[in-house]
């Protein structure tokens, strides 16, 4: 700091703001009717400009961090689902208050002429790290997709490339003297609906579900089933064999998929998923459009606690419908 004199009315100080080395600004100080500024006030206020110069660093941290997170967020999902002709479709993303981009993510789209795919995920974790396993998962199922591979082939193979991606990033990190990886597991939901013809209506569904919160199954007259049998998570083991199940959604039935952030909303020792809970909140919801539901759903879960959620909530809804609403 430097008494800069007299001036306009006072002496002066400039005090550089200076934080890890670097100058991230100045701070000026001037006081009026006095010859000259005190040494014991000039300590004072160096003392207040350094808090400053690691306040100003802290908070152009925070804001480059989440600005880098949005950017991620807005390059892992996809910019808007596709719209099939037999269904209709809602889906619901909340990212966990504060959270680091690539948790959870969702895709349906388009694989072939009359064949559409649709992915609800969860990596295990948070961060830059998680962030990797979603901008890997979401192209390698679409391109195994698109080869015509079937449900459970594309998740064999996306799980024989997290294996293979979980140990060269063991062996980069050897190689560069680095602390190894934690290992990034992947919870996945994952199938293809093909519409039927014309003068039928809803669709065929086959799905599968890798150590994911299972997919629940309301018909149109109230009932509420599992769609799928748990299997195990992507990531895991590299010679993991995975199998589908297929079912027909008539016109009117429902597919409900979520994340476990919808199943493990906590409120003391209790959970929403708990006594079956989704399932009881899903059986309320017959006769409601898709947007409906997953609008009803999502604020079962936020009224579950008073508290907001922690996690990211992430859901899709996915329902058939008659020709008389548009068909095929």
């Amino acid at each position: 700091p430097g008494d800069t004199g007299y001036g306009l009315g006072g002496p002066a100080l400039a005090c550089p703001l200076v934080a890890g080395g670097r100058r991230v600004g100045t701070l000026l100080f001037g006081r009026a009717g006095v010859a000259r500024i005190g040494g014991d006030v000039v300590a004072v206020v160096t003392d207040f400009a350094r808090r400053v110069a690691h306040a100003v660093s802290a908070a152009r941290q925070y804001t480059r961090q989440v600005t880098i997170s949005e950017v991620l967020q807005r390059g892992l999902l996809p910019s808007g689902i596709a719209e099939m002709p037999a269904m209709d479709t809602a889906v619901v993303y909340e990212p966990a208050e504060g959270a680091a981009a690539g948790g959870d993510f969702y895709d349906l789209f388009p694989s072939g002429s009359d064949r559409w795919c649709f992915a609800l995920g969860d990596v295990c974790g948070q961060g830059p790290e998680a962030a990797v396993v979603t901008g890997m998962a979401r192209p390698v199922l679409r391109l195994l997709a698109r080869e015509g591979y079937g449900v459970a082939d594309v998740l064999a193979g996306l799980n024989r490339t997290l294996v293979e991606h979980a140990f060269e990033a063991v062996e980069a990190a050897t190689a560069f003297g680095l602390p190894p990886e934690q290992a990034r597991f992947l919870s996945l939901l994952y199938g293809e609906l093909v519409p039927y013809e014309h003068d039928r209506g809803g669709v065929r569904c086959t799905v599968a579900s890798a150590g994911h919160p299972l997919p629940l199954l309301l018909r149109s007259d109230g009932g509420v089933r599992a769609a799928a049998d748990a299997q195990l998570l992507l990531g895991v083991l590299d010679d993991a064999e995975y199998y589908s199940q297929s079912f027909d959604l008539e016109p009117g039935d429902t597919l409900l998929c979520v994340t476990d952030g919808v199943t493990e909303r906590r409120y003391g020792d209790r959970l929403f998923d708990d006594e079956d809970g989704l399932a009881e909140a899903l059986s309320c919801c017959t006769g409601l459009g898709a947007a409906a539901v997953a609008e009803r759903i999502r604020t079962a879960v936020h009224d579950f606690a008073p508290v907001p959620p922690r996690d990211d909530l992430a859901m899709m809804v996915l329902q058939a419908r008659g020709t008389e609403r548009g068909g095929y």
